[in-house]
């Protein structure tokens, strides 16, 4: 797709990439609260929890350009002309995107766009989907006993067609994460396993990571297709692998049901505060 831009004419805004975290409220740092609510328009991806949004100026433009496995709302070229657009016409233009926008969150393209058009930004980091998820579910990402590095690889697209380090991500010394990779879990294993990984390897799915709905489908590497296949299992949804998860249930301190009464029991002070006012 080719961009389009107005020659002749300065944008009147700025372009904040803004990583929303992994999904609780409280994980959003002070400078993504401030931008956010200072925001003229926003464009968000699905990823983005619904208790993020609600914090976006009722004002604000809010456009959703969010992608997820067979369900894409926007092609990329799509969202690269709305940027540069909104930008020709709003002051404080905001890209929010679940977790951190220059990990598999395509925000360096985004980006060149802006830079090709002329337009001015920032980047606002976030936490994450690896590292809030791990943390969430009990799972540190490296320890001294169990894991020396960490790797971060998408499952995404067409595996089967693309050549992949397998060799190098079956170290058992390393704890593998791999983002947007249940519906190719199969081949996932089976690389691993081929390049010589345990079929033992610990293994954990955390879907709707460190939120009230958060779900933990912990098993072994030659299990991983069928924990995919978890009915339950809700997306979005991070693959950890590694020796680490085996300390899943000892350092599990995260509780979906409590944090999920005491989100009800704030909606209920805040209507009954409303009330008297």
């Amino acid at each position: 797709m080719e961009l389009v831009s107005m020659p002749g004419q300065k944008a009147k805004g700025k372009v904040w990439l803004v990583g929303a975290g992994p999904g609780d409220v409280e994980l959003l740092t002070l400078k993504a609260y401030r931008i956010l609510k200072n925001a003229d328009a926003v464009l968000y991806d699905a990823l983005v929890s619904q208790d993020i949004l609600d914090l976006i100026p009722s004002q604000a433009e809010k456009i959703a350009v969010g992608k997820r496995a067979g369900k894409h709302s926007a092609a990329q070229g799509e969202i690269n002309q709305l940027l540069v657009t909104k930008a020709f016409t709003r002051k404080n233009v905001v890209r929010l995107k679940g977790g951190d926008p220059f990990i598999f969150g395509r925000g360096g393209e985004e980006l060149q766009t802006l830079v090709a058009a002329g337009i001015a930004f920032e980047v606002v980091p976030g936490i994450t989907a690896a590292s809030g998820t791990s943390a969430y579910a009990g799972i540190p990402l490296t320890h001294r006993d169990y894991a020396q590095g960490v790797t971060f690889i998408t499952g995404h697209c067409q595996l089967a067609s693309r050549p992949m380090d397998w060799q190098g991500y079956a170290n058992s010394n390393n704890t593998l994460v791999v983002y947007m990779g249940i519906l190719n879990a199969n081949i996932i294993s089976d690389g691993l396993i081929g390049a010589g990984r345990s079929a033992d390897t610990p293994v954990a799915i955390v879907s709707n990571a460190t939120t009230s709905s958060q779900q933990r489908f912990i098993g072994k590497l030659g299990e991983l297709a069928q924990l995919a296949a978890d009915p339950a299992l809700q997306m979005p949804a991070l693959m950890i692998i590694g020796e680490v998860v085996e300390l899943a249930d000892s350092l599990n301190w995260f509780d979906p049901v409590t944090t999920q009464q005491k989100m009800a029991q704030q909606k209920t002070d805040l209507d009954t505060a409303a009330k008297a006012l």
